[in-house]
């Protein structure tokens, strides 16, 4: 079986997106299930209706993403062994971005996949793109060597281990500015619009949060408020660890927004990550205490 591939199709902030965002930041935190009810009244906080929220549930099945699993006669969903997989993928890049240091090895994949095959030869260029992968050529791609696993890994899934080789390599050796040998292998332009939008939309209060904000002492308190601003952020951000390759300043333009949209995400984290857990966390609860009740 295929495994669950991260989800860069869905357009951040579509419900599709955020339900997505939700699920990866919140079920396992909730011990690997949480009712339907639980769902829909966080989306609702995000102002998404139940009934597009269940629409959602729906695409998000089919993806192999969550399964409907009833508890104590509660309807509920649970992830899928894939989908835990790619979410803990998931953490480890949007969490720890790359940066590459100018000493450290690239990775080279060089493949000849037959026409019989074309298939498989647009889902491997499509997801080494997809992991931050640059373009040398038809056949040979390019990407920091702290990537290979990943690359071992898609090749595996796409059977086409044996019609591959990789090659761990110093520095290629170009013609020209390895600037201008970059800006050939990857779109860096559409990397850097990322970090630009990123930085446009969630620059702005950053460090104290949006002034409808209740905070105490300086500290952010779990709310509606809380929770949507954390989760539009981590969906807004989470395609941009997987694009942007970390490239050392060599291979940069001298203007790369990637340190500044980095350092704005850190701060987000350290400001909204624990009061949107504990806004969770009460949601949960007091849907619990009412069914006791």
């Amino acid at each position: 079986m295929s495994a669950v591939l991260d989800d860069m199709d869905s357009r951040p902030g579509s419900t599709t997106s955020l339900l997505r965002t939700v699920i990866g930041l919140y079920l396992r935190d909730a011990g690997g299930w949480m009712s339907a009810k639980d769902i829909v009244n966080l989306m609702e906080a995000l102002g998404t209706s139940g009934t597009v929220t269940r629409t959602a549930l729906g695409r998000l099945r089919k993806k192999d993403v969550v399964l409907q699993e009833a508890r104590d006669g509660v309807a509920g969903f649970t992830l899928t062994e894939g989908a835990a997989t790619m979410l803990a993928r998931g953490d480890r890049r949007i969490y720890n971005p790359r940066s590459m240091s100018e000493s450290d090895p690239w990775c080279l994949i060089s493949f000849s996949i037959p026409e019989t095959e074309r298939e498989k030869r647009h889902q491997l260029r499509r997801r080494l793109h997809w992991i931050g992968c640059g373009t040398v050529a038809a056949g040979l791609w390019i990407c920091p060597d702290s990537l290979r696993v990943e690359v071992e890994e898609i090749l595996a899934d796409l059977e086409l281990r044996a019609m591959a080789t990789i090659f761990v390599t110093e520095t290629p050796l170009v013609v020209g500015s390895l600037r201008d040998a970059a800006s050939k292998w990857w779109d860096l332009d559409a990397v850097a619009g990322l970090h630009k939008d990123f930085i446009r939309e969630h620059g702005s209060g950053s460090d104290q949060g949006p002034d409808s904000q209740v905070h105490t002492g300086g500290v952010v308190e779990p709310s509606p408020d809380a929770f949507s601003t954390y989760v539009q952020c981590i969906d807004r951000w989470r395609i941009i660890p997987y694009l942007d390759p970390g490239l050392p300043a060599a291979f940069l333009p001298a203007d790369w927004p990637g340190a500044e949209g980095t350092a704005l995400f850190s701060r987000i984290v350290a400001t909204y990550a624990e009061p949107s857990a504990q806004f969770v966390r009460n949601t949960l609860l007091a849907t619990a205490g009412a069914a006791v009740s």
